[in-house]
């Protein structure tokens, strides 16, 4: 019969099995990563307006567009989870990794059919975003209706 450890022996291995990691390393990756992904857009905002010939709305609009696709691309191949590791919250925050969040379950259940696989898997963590994204939405224009109304606004 096996021995309980005592807490003493538990926290020694608790320790030992806990992953090392620096905060300030951390927050450097996050802050690179954000910073390249922020550069990238404005690169991709700056084409938009001299190449493509777009409006500024027009051209904000292009990066959204370009750097969702790029997420979704990055995770198809199965490469934005080892970059979104390293980087943590820098490609986690931004529209890279609501557009992740969204593709990868979809990819990960393919196999189980369009309906209960990719259709069912979809909105697991996008679905309440959009929902609560939208009632927030409709609530903040009701006040902003009633605040019209009434002369505040």
């Amino acid at each position: 019969m096996k021995k309980e450890p005592t807490k003493q022996e538990y926290a020694a291995q608790v320790k030992k099995l806990t992953p090392k990691f620096s905060s300030w390393k951390n927050c450097w990756h996050a802050f690179a990563s954000g910073g390249l992904i922020c550069a990238l857009g404005e690169g991709i905002r700056q084409m938009a307006i001299s190449q493509w010939k777009c409006g500024e709305e027009d051209a904000f609009m292009v990066v959204s567009i370009v750097l969702v696709l790029l997420s979704v691309i990055l995770t198809g191949l199965q490469w934005y989870a080892p970059l979104a590791k390293w980087c943590g919250a820098g490609t986690l925050v931004p529209i890279t990794g609501f557009a992740n969040s969204v593709a990868s379950p979809a990819i990960e259940y393919q196999s189980e059919g369009q309906v209960f696989g990719i259709g069912v898997k979809i909105f697991t963590i996008a679905g309440p975003v959009i929902l609560y994204g939208v009632f927030a939405s409709w609530v903040v224009g009701l006040f902003y209706w009633v605040g019209m109304q009434i002369g505040i606004v």
